[in-house]
């Protein structure tokens, strides 16, 4: 067989090629749309009115004071569930970035401010898939804009995931600030609109 010489040019553009390969194998992982989250989160709501907080400066500040990390965006987008007359609570949808893409989650709040429940929306990493574990995720249950919630300290690492496990902390952390700051005491205003109501299908 003929003796094929490679060039460094030759090499890098193969290596390319295959990184390119490599990362295209690694696709973002879709766990739950937010309509199968939030009768997830609130299976008895017979409705969810979809708000988009704006936070003004004042807000931000608050927010960022009580918690301990800046708002990563201007608002929130949330939907606010009700059975009837009832106010069950609120599913806040968030993102935080995690190693290098960004992952989508959801916040379930009851009226009193405490955590229901975690759900993982959309995981793009290539590693950290783990903190999608009901165990890892039940942490957060009835933690509040009160708790702690540190990594370390009242919520545990996940070896292999520990950015994504902070960060995602950190935002439930932040989402619970939000709520507390800014939606807690508008809910239940006179005269309160929200943007858009969805009723929920049977």
């Amino acid at each position: 067989m003929p003796n094929v010489k490679t060039t460094p040019t030759v090499r890098l553009l193969a290596a390319s090629f295959m990184f390119l390969v490599s990362a295209a194998s690694v696709q973002a992982e879709r766990y739950l749309t937010v309509d199968e989250a939030r009768k997830l989160a609130f299976p008895a709501a017979d409705r969810f009115e979809e708000l988009t907080v704006r936070f003004t400066p004042g807000e931000s500040a608050a927010i960022e004071k009580k918690c301990g990390a800046k708002p990563r965006n201007a608002g929130n987008r949330c939907l606010v569930a009700r059975s009837g007359t009832n106010l069950l609570g609120v599913l806040f949808l968030d993102q935080v970035l995690g190693k290098h893409e960004m992952i989508d989650y959801a916040v379930a709040i009851a009226p009193d401010g405490k955590v229901l429940q975690v759900e993982l929306l959309e995981y793009r990493e290539s590693h950290g898939r783990e903190i999608r574990s009901a165990k890892w995720r039940g942490q957060f249950k009835h933690k509040s804009a009160e708790s702690q919630l540190r990594l370390y300290k009242d919520i545990y690492n996940i070896s292999g995931a520990t950015i994504s496990c902070r960060n995602v902390t950190e935002g439930v952390r932040r989402v619970l600030a939000t709520f507390e700051v800014v939606l807690k005491p508008k809910l239940n205003e006179p005269g309160t609109r929200t943007r858009a109501e969805t009723p929920s299908k049977p």
